[in-house]
């Protein structure tokens, strides 16, 4: 595996790694705070992303790379507002999308269409995310501060982790 390559995929394992965490912190955070339905969520996004980080992991693994398993900074754990919270997880998302993007950038620069397929993997992943985050937070405005507002998002948002669809 090119050195270059390798670098980018286990600065990848990283932020997959932080996301991983700082989800887990956001769904302690509704936990404590009463909204089980978004806690469940985020605690489903946890483990997503650790499994997008296992995922890079073993592909390094089997092009013989050398992984760097990578020392996890604190997350933030105290929020003001659902807002607040899922603001940051679509900031959060669209910073991967953007390593993601310069994976691909740098694979087709040094012709590691091997890596350039696995990661295209990443690319349609990151386009869902994307989209789940701008919609839940678009929700999120037009609730406002309205309390009943957020009890069923609450509650939609959970039947959406639980059932992984949309209540009718």
């Amino acid at each position: 595996m090119q050195q270059d390559i390798q670098a980018l995929l286990n600065d990848q394992v990283k932020y997959e790694a932080d996301a991983s965490i700082q989800y887990l912190a956001m769904a302690s955070w509704a936990d404590a705070n009463g909204y089980n339905g978004v806690a469940e969520f985020f605690y489903l996004q946890s483990e997503e992303e650790r499994l997008h980080m296992t995922k890079l992991i073993k592909f390094i693994n089997q092009r013989s790379g050398k992984v760097v398993i990578p020392k996890i900074k604190q997350p933030s754990s105290e929020y003001r507002s659902l807002n607040e919270l899922f603001d940051l997880f679509l900031k959060s998302e669209m910073f991967v999308t953007k390593q993601i993007n310069h994976i691909i950038h740098k694979c087709l620069e040094l012709k590691a269409y091997n890596v350039h397929n696995f990661m295209q993997w990443y690319v349609t992943e990151q386009l869902e995310e994307e989209a789940v985050a701008r919609t839940l937070l678009d929700k999120l405005t037009i609730i406002g501060n309205d309390k009943s507002g957020h009890y069923l998002f609450d509650r939609d948002i959970n039947t959406i982790a639980t059932t992984g669809h949309n209540p009718e």
